[in-house]
This record gives structure tokens, sequence and C-alpha cells, in this order.
């Protein structure tokens, strides 16, 4: 038999893993989100709902200002400050302050993932991963700026995004004190200055700093170009290569010298031409020491020594 309190258990289950107030029960929907169309039993849920939407967290906790797009989320996270937690794994003695949050948590453990994508069959152990997850397949982005109307799938990804509008950046490195808006390009940055390059490629063993770079540089081996000029139709192995070749069918040329307002369509020849002002000469011949300002005319100059022509 199933008795009511393992239905409540079970609708509770959902509103942790979901995080949103819908009601699973069915029934009439007569309030409907203008934004996705989404819609809900009850018009307080429809305003709840609506914060996805705008970013608003009108709850605040008390204690560490941490704010929230609904009450019982603000409700369960002060229980943190200073509740006991009575509910322990058994593996690894983590205490949660919920049945239910021990019960997702177990899933770490046990590997069930019970949510299954039903267009790629990718599992998930929360629902609400799943739901994110779907977002790819269906180009959903309910997360939308109020300031540049740019709208994302993840919230996590909105509110990172509001900081270029408030030039806020709030991750500062502990070693050069440069800020950063966003913590994972803090944590790349870092990686500057330890020298660790943890992405390695199974083909040749080189080694990067970046992930990006890591599949940027694998493309070399597979001689996969997913990049295309929707002109020409040439191939690229990086977006930011194929960005640059577009200018030469633009005519665009974004970078300009601040001394002469020369104008260029690549940084790097922006970089090589302002040594012309500065005198900067940073290759130099190992033959003869003639100095340089492009490493490309230090290689032409090499094949005097070399034999193979001026």
């Amino acid at each position: 038999m199933f008795y009511q309190g393992n239905l409540n258990e079970q609708l509770y289950l959902h509103s942790a893993e979901c995080g949103n107030s819908c009601d699973v029960r069915g029934g009439e929907r007569p309030y409907l989100c203008e934004l996705c169309a989404k819609a809900f039993r009850k018009r307080s849920c429809l305003i709840k709902h609506q914060r996805v939407h705008n970013g608003e967290r009108p709850y605040t906790c008390g204690v560490c200002n941490k704010a929230f797009n609904q009450e019982g989320n603000r409700r369960a996270h002060q229980r943190i400050h200073g509740f006991e937690r009575h509910y322990l794994c058994k593996v690894c003695n983590k205490a949660f302050r919920d049945k239910t949050y021990l019960m997702i948590h177990q899933r770490i453990h046990s590997g069930v993932r019970p949510y299954l994508c039903n267009v790629c069959n990718r599992a998930f152990r929360l629902r609400g991963t799943l739901k994110t997850h779907q977002r790819r397949h269906s180009g959903e982005r309910p997360y939308i700026c109020d300031v540049c109307n740019r709208a994302f799938s993840k919230q996590s990804n909105l509110i990172t995004h509001q900081h270029i509008h408030t030039c806020e950046r709030p991750y500062i490195c502990d070693v050069c004190n440069k800020a950063f808006s966003v913590k994972d390009t803090l944590i790349k940055h870092h990686r500057t200055h330890s020298g660790e390059r943890p992405y390695r490629c199974g083909v040749c063993n080189k080694a990067f700093g970046q992930q990006s770079n890591l599949i940027s540089h694998q493309r070399i081996h597979s001689g996969e170009r997913p990049f295309n000029c929707n002109v020409c139709n040439k191939a690229f192995r990086v977006k930011s290569i194929l960005i640059n070749h577009q200018r030469t069918h633009t005519g665009e040329r974004p970078y300009s010298c601040t001394i002469c307002n020369k104008a260029f369509g690549h940084q790097r020849s922006l970089v090589v031409h302002q040594r012309v002002h500065s005198g900067e000469y940073p290759y130099i011949c190992d033959v003869c020491n003639r100095t340089f300002s492009a490493k490309r005319v230090l290689i032409k100059h090499q094949r005097i020594h070399n034999g193979t022509g001026a």
C-alpha cells in the first residue's frame, strides 16, 4: 500500500531536486508565463517562477546575507547556521539536515542516476541537472539579463554575465591581486603562476593549462576543422582564427594604434606595429646577432645563413 506519508516524501524530494514551486499533481493551469509559456495552477507559483527569468532574490539570510528566490529555500539554508544534522551517510560520515538530502547524496556512492535524457540517453543523479542538460537539445534559455536581454540556459551563467554590467570582479588572485568576474577564470589564471598543466593530449602527451586549448590541439591529430567561413568555405581548427580570417572579407580593422591611429585586422599585427614606435626588437639571430621586430622577418633573414635564399 502507498501511504500519504510516502507521497508527501516523494513530493518533497521532487521539490528539493527541481528547485521550482511547481505543482506536480496536475489539474488546470490557468496562469501562463509570458516568457517561456510554462503554466501554473496558482498565481503565486507563477510569480515565484518569474524570478527565474528576472533574477530577483527577495529573501535574504539574516546571518550571512545570502539571497534566495523562494522563502522555503531561505529557511532551509538558515539551518546550516545552527541546527543539528541528524542524518549520517554510512559511507563517508557526511551529515545532513534532512533525510531527502541524504538520499540524494547517497547516489554519489551508489552510482545511481535515475534521471535519463530522452534525447541522448545520458543519465543524471538529480532531476534539476537533467532539466538543465535538456536545454542543450531544446535551445531553451530561460534566464534573461534585464540590461541587455541576453539569454542563458543556467542561472549561474546569468549571474556571471551580469558582472559585465556592474563591473564587479569579486575573485582576486592571491599572488598578483588581479581581479576576475568569474571564479573559473581565476582558477585558470592561477596556472600562469603555478605552471600547472592538467590537460594532457593522449596522442603526443603535450600538456595544457586550459581544456579548451587541449581540444583545439587535438584537432591537429584528428584533422578536424569544424569552423567554416560562410563566404569562401575555408575551414579552421579554432573559432578565433575563423573570426580573424573573416576580416579579410569584411575589411574590418578593430585594432588601432594609440600613437598614429593606424588600424589592423589582427591584434598580433598591432603588437608588431607598435614596436616601430617603441624601438623594441625582441627577435635575435643566433648567427649574427642582428635583431628584428617580428619573428617572420627573423625567419626570412635566417635563410641567408642556411643557404635557402634571402
